[in-house]
């Protein structure tokens, strides 16, 4: 994020808008991912699952998709699922309409269908593939979007590869190593991006890393960074992954994010991940980047961050007002301060 962005991002917010929409445009997809937060059961927050709520298909999903994109009209937009390319008509005709409109677009997928080639075209565009480890974990994991078919799917694309460390990767030494030494040498892969598994409060599962096992995946990180060029997590991005925010009012990338399910009415709070998450362990890489650039300065003066979060109680504000509520007259450099 470049100092253009954390300013347009801040007038935004100012304005009570979100810079940062992600919508669940389907519900469906063809894998079954263990762990997967999208179908758990307070995901919604609402007592329904995902698979039971209502979504939109053909002409009525591309407009509503664009509706929302005008009406939010945010800097970063990320379709997500489900899997989007199940609906890959949809996605095929509304990509080069929102990228019209100045809007960063990331897809985010399994790769598990062929792409046009046109994509890798795209100015503004991140095609972002999920991969769940090396491909013995990965294709059990994730079938029927194996290596084989990824590998096939992306050779006409430029895309980030996206991997979620869990518990059983950093059982085994060398592992996050021989991850990268492999997905560095395909040619249509441009970025890695790790994250880390997030559990809900009182979860136990295997994925979820041990203190010792997260601190390992940190050390790991920065060494793997700095000897593989495709590896693109800062240091600062990293670095925070060992003290994750306190709660979602702590997070950037949670309080300037705006989540929307199939139904395009249901919010997903208080992050992208639903229910109840434990922030003590969050591992979302947005979290961390997000955290990263707040610790910067605007001005050699003020916490990128500090101004994000008074940004937020300034903005809550005035749409409070507009809305005709009674709100406190506070002082804006008093909020941010």
């Amino acid at each position: 994020m470049q100092a253009g962005d954390i300013m347009r991002a801040w007038a935004m917010i100012l304005k009570g808008q979100k810079p940062t929409l992600s919508i669940e445009i389907t519900k469906e997809c063809p894998l079954r991912c263990p762990g997967c937060y999208a179908y758990e059961d307070e995901h919604l927050g609402t007592g329904v699952n995902l698979r039971q709520l209502s979504d939109f298909k053909g002409d009525d999903l591309v407009r509503r998709i664009l509706k929302l994109a005008d009406e939010h009209r945010p800097l970063h937009l990320s379709l997500v699922g489900g899997d989007p390319l199940v609906r890959y008509r949809e996605v095929e005709t509304v990509l080069p309409q929102l990228l019209a409109r100045g809007i960063h677009v990331q897809l985010v997928t399994s790769a598990f269908r062929e792409m046009p080639a046109a994509w890798k075209t795209y100015n503004g565009f991140t095609l972002s593939v999920s991969v769940d480890g090396l491909q013995p974990e990965h294709d059990e994991r994730r079938k029927p979007a194996t290596y084989e078919r990824i590998l096939k799917n992306i050779a006409n694309q430029r895309v980030t590869v996206h991997c979620t460390i869990t518990g059983q990767m950093m059982k085994r030494p060398g592992y996050l190593e021989e991850f990268i030494q492999f997905w560095s040498k395909v040619d249509a892969v441009e970025k890695v991006w790790f994250s880390m598994f997030t559990p809900q409060r009182g979860d136990e599962m295997p994925e979820i890393l041990t203190p010792d096992e997260r601190a390992e995946a940190i050390r790991q990180i920065h060494d793997l960074r700095e000897r593989y060029p495709k590896v693109a997590m800062p240091k600062r991005l990293v670095d925070h992954f060992a003290s994750p925010p306190s709660s979602p009012s702590d997070c950037i990338f949670s309080q300037v994010t705006e989540t929307i399910s199939t139904d395009f009415q249901t919010s997903i709070t208080p992050c992208q991940f639903g229910g109840d998450p434990d922030c003590s362990q969050c591992g979302c890489m947005a979290s961390m980047a997000l955290a990263a650039v707040g610790t910067y300065k605007v001005g050699g003066v003020i916490p990128a961050g500090a101004l994000f979060r008074g940004s937020v109680r300034i903005g809550a504000m005035r749409r409070a007002r507009s809305r005709g509520a009674e709100v406190l007259n506070e002082d804006p450099l008093r909020v941010i301060q």
